[in-house]
């Protein structure tokens, strides 16, 4: 997997936690800052996550998201 350096968005910048990211869904997105970026099948099995990288982050209402 790649270092957490190495995490790009769609457009080819870095995302680093902290970072204001979004995602499309349903018709809306889903928007936040990043709270977590997962890279490992350690780190991936611990969040409950999957097809690594994962950027998580807290949305607009409050609840988990992953992208």
């Amino acid at each position: 997997m790649p270092p957490k350096e190495d995490v790009l968005s769609k457009q080819g910048e870095p995302i680093a936690e902290g970072d204001h990211v979004y995602t499309k869904i349903r018709g809306g997105r889903h928007e936040g800052d990043v709270d977590k970026i997962v890279t490992s099948k350690e780190e991936a099995k611990a969040e409950g996550v999957r097809d690594l990288p994962k950027v998580l982050f807290t949305d607009q209402k409050g609840q988990g998201c992953c992208a």
